[in-house]
């Protein structure tokens, strides 16, 4: 069912990628590129995103930031505004992951993943919500995890910051959806990225980050609220949120082997 708006043509829609270097973000980009459209990439390293820009000149805007430094991401926003005269679709996909058991507890990652995490979205959608509002138009797109679904291994910070991200994409569509701006949220599965790398567990349905972008076009192109993948992994965990404790706990052990 279609809770936005949805994207039928992708020729000159302005987007906006913050996290466009590697893995999603990347991948996410040189896909909307190819079907025409005006991307502005966003990330800390500038030398990928300025390659990028050299392969697809001038539909390609290069701002690079930190998605902790809310003056940046406010004067960037204006920049597009200067370039473009507005924005169609924003992608906030910028995030910082670590490894953490409860045993493992360590405060000054934990602080820097949630400051990254739920504080870095705030940054963006500061400026960029009052634009769209200005407009009439527009979607918010918010990159979260099946990780925020429930409680897993590993997953001590993180997790909890991904939960928020899709509690905030929901209370945004509730306040935005009825003044003409959509909102979404994605929950990947697991993604072959810098970020996944690290991970010493398995990691079922491990999917290229080609396929996840791929996902991501066809749920703004059908207008979906959610957009999760890959569905033979995320449809069982969609229906393991609704399994007891006294389930959940032991088929989690079993699936990750942690």
């Amino acid at each position: 069912m279609a809770l936005n708006p949805k994207i039928g043509n992708w020729k000159d829609r302005r987007v906006w990628i913050v996290g466009a270097s590697t893995g999603i973000g990347a991948a996410l980009a040189e896909d909307l590129l190819a079907k025409g459209a005006k991307v502005a990439v966003s990330a800390r390293k500038r030398e990928p995103l300025e390659a990028m820009a050299a392969k697809h000149g001038g539909n390609v805007a290069v701002l690079p930031l930190d998605i902790n430094d809310a003056p940046a991401l406010a004067a960037a926003t204006q920049q597009i505004v200067a370039r473009w005269g507005g924005l169609d679709l924003f992608v906030l996909m910028a995030g910082d992951y670590a490894p953490m058991r409860a045993y493992e507890l360590d405060l000054e990652v934990a602080r820097r993943m949630i400051q990254t995490n739920i504080q870095g979205y705030l940054n963006g959608l500061a400026p960029v919500i009052p634009l769209m509002m200005k407009q009439r138009s527009g979607t918010l797109c918010l990159v979260s995890s099946v990780a925020g679904f429930r409680g897993l291994p590993k997953s001590l910070i993180y997790g909890p910051t991904k939960a928020a991200i899709i509690n905030l994409a929901e209370t945004m569509y509730m306040d935005l959806s009825d003044k003409g701006l959509g909102v979404c949220v994605v929950n990947p599965g697991f993604v072959r990225t810098p970020l996944t790398a690290g991970n010493e567990f398995k990691m079922p349905a491990l999917i290229e980050p080609e396929e996840a972008a791929r996902e991501i076009v066809k749920g703004l192109e059908k207008g979906h609220f959610e957009i999760h993948f890959p569905k033979r992994f995320t449809g069982w965990l969609k229906l393991m949120r609704h399994l007891p404790y006294s389930l959940y706990f032991p088929a989690i052990r079993k699936m990750t082997g942690l």
